[in-house]
């Protein structure tokens, strides 16, 4: 038998690599290179200037298909002066491996990568055993998962289960799963008046305060209490602006920015129609006419409790001694597509440093959740 691939090492070459969204970096020829050999057959599924990697082990359309899904691109390293350690030198320091990446995702990516080829190796299944592997999960995320699910329905590939290697525990290892993901939508607001002086405020019409009105109808009360496997929705007022240098002008316009993460009580639909009546009111009751652009990058989902993930709970305490939490909570992941696709859960990494100057891990961690990503594997096709 071949040797087990070390998931440190993969780690390592992997943020050697400098993908930041979407430059490959080279990161997709090194996994190519290592599930080629094993017996997957690999294929890029490149759009949009994006690069993508598909790889399966065992026949096209097998009644079992377990599939892996992660990224290799990550966010820019900022001030790289303000690194310890090389950003992209993946230096290994006192039991920690540093480097952008390291956390989000190229341990997670490395750890189910060595899961799966050992399994095959050492455990040939009875069915397939699909890697999908994108470079725009940090970007605008239209063509890498969606190009890849787009590619794998027009060839009629297809994943029965999917477990997205995304950093999932908020401080300790093993303790929290994702079985769900909240929505996420952006309004872009733009208030429109009529200029004048601001000692003679009658004679215009102030888009400022027509839109400083809106917001504050968005925010007069919550959008809910949460539900049964989610928290409230929340509202955040990200930006106001109107690019006015002097104080004695009323502006024209004036422009504010909204994000809403929301639960399965809503629907990208209905709270563009809730925005869209507040602008309505304010645009009637001030004359100012306020437009929204409105966009929205995901839904909520759930993928219901039930044997899926009570198997990966399982491999989880088995590993780590900790039964993880069943949690919708964190922003968005490519998980928001994989749903439509087939069941989908997240477990992976602390993500205490993701994006964060010295991003690292530990890394135990790695060798521990390439583990628990083989236990799956095992007790999936049992």
């Amino acid at each position: 038998m071949s040797n087990p691939v070390d998931p440190v090492a993969l780690t390592a070459a992997l943020v050697r690599c400098p993908s930041v969204t979407p430059a490959e970096g080279g990161a997709l020829v090194v996994l190519e290179e290592v599930l080629a050999e094993a017996g997957f057959a690999c294929t890029r599924v490149d759009r949009g200037g994006v690069a993508n990697l598909f790889a399966r082990w065992g026949a096209r359309g097998a009644n079992r298909s377990f599939g892996f899904n992660g990224h290799t691109d990550v966010v820019p390293v900022g001030d790289a002066s303000a690194w310890t350690h090389d950003p992209f030198g993946a230096a290994v320091v006192d039991g920690w491996m540093y480097g952008r990446g390291t956390t989000d995702m190229k341990s997670g990516v490395a750890a189910f990568v060595a899961a799966a080829v050992d399994f095959v190796r050492q455990f040939p299944p009875d069915g397939a055993l699909i890697v999908t592997i994108t470079g725009d999960e940090e970007g605008a995320s239209v063509d890498g998962t969606r190009a890849l699910l787009d590619w794998m329905g027009a060839q009629g590939e297809r994943m029965t289960h999917c477990l997205v290697g995304e950093p999932t525990c908020p401080n300790e290892m093993g303790e929290m799963m994702k079985i769900g993901r909240r929505g996420s939508m952006t309004a872009y607001i733009t208030a429109t008046g009529v200029q004048g002086h601001s000692a003679y405020p009658h004679r215009a019409k102030n888009p400022m305060s027509a839109l400083v009105r809106f917001l504050a109808r968005l925010e007069e009360k919550p959008l809910d209490e949460g539900s049964a496997h989610f928290d409230a929705s929340t509202l955040a007022i990200t930006t106001i602006d109107c690019g006015n240098p002097a104080n004695n002008v009323i502006p024209a316009r004036g422009q504010a920015t909204v994000n809403i993460r929301f639960n399965d009580l809503h629907s990208g639909a209905s709270l563009s129609d809730w925005l869209h009546a507040h602008a309505r009111a304010v645009t009637e009751a001030t004359g100012v006419q306020i437009d929204l652009k409105v966009s929205v990058s995901g839904e909520s989902f759930l993928t219901p409790p039930g044997a899926f993930s009570a198997m990966i709970a399982r491999a989880v305490e088995a590993e780590t001694g900790r039964v993880p939490v069943e949690s919708t909570s964190g922003g968005t992941s490519d998980a928001r597509f994989v749903k439509d696709h087939c069941p989908v859960v997240e477990f992976g990494l602390v993500g205490k440093t993701m994006h964060q100057v010295d991003e690292r891990v530990e890394v135990a961690q790695i060798h521990q959740l390439k583990a628990i990503y083989g236990r799956i594997l095992r007790d999936y096709f049992a």
